[in-house]
């Protein structure tokens, strides 16, 4: 699969895709174990907030699931040709009213691999003409494919500012 192209996305989600290299499926397979055994090494770590008003580990895990349900949301509601705008939505509005504190790093690491094998089923699924189809999220244009990158990317972000300000 290609990487997208510039005109399949826009906003904050090129960061995301800039990310990724290599193919994507793959990557996102590998995504699915090596994420939950690097939460298993840093798992003493897993209430700790580097500065106050910051997520804690457990909380930037519980985002990335939060995260990773939303954009296979997006995915499929495009590649089946939704036609309607779909929402985007407030990180912290959904951190205020989660319980990811309460729960602990390894059933969250469990999650995200189980979400992650899951989603795998649909993102090998797709198509070259489901993978192409644009819809609108949070008021842009994205296309499947940008989504599939995002997704990746999205999660290669997070543990690079876990190493970088938590470790």
């Amino acid at each position: 699969m290609n990487q997208p192209q510039p005109n399949e996305y826009s906003g904050h989600v090129s960061n995301y895709i800039s990310l990724v290299s290599g193919d994507i499926i793959e990557l996102l397979q590998r995504q699915a174990t090596e994420f939950p055994e690097f939460l298993s090494e840093i798992s003493g770590k897993a209430d700790y907030a580097y500065e106050p008003g910051k997520w804690t580990i457990k909380e930037m895990t519980g985002h990335i699931i939060d995260t990773e349900r939303i954009f296979a949301y997006r995915l499929t509601a495009i590649a089946r040709g939704e036609q309607q705008l779909l929402p985007g939505f407030d990180q912290d509005g959904y951190m205020a009213n989660t319980n990811f504190s309460d729960r602990s790093l390894l059933s969250l690491s469990e999650e995200f691999g189980l979400l992650r094998k899951a989603n795998l089923y649909l993102f090998r699924s797709f198509t070259e003409e489901e993978l192409d189809r644009i819809g609108t999220a949070s008021d842009r244009k994205i296309s499947v494919r940008a989504i599939l990158y995002a997704t990746a990317g999205h999660l290669i972000h997070h543990i690079q500012v876990i190493k970088d300000k938590y470790l």
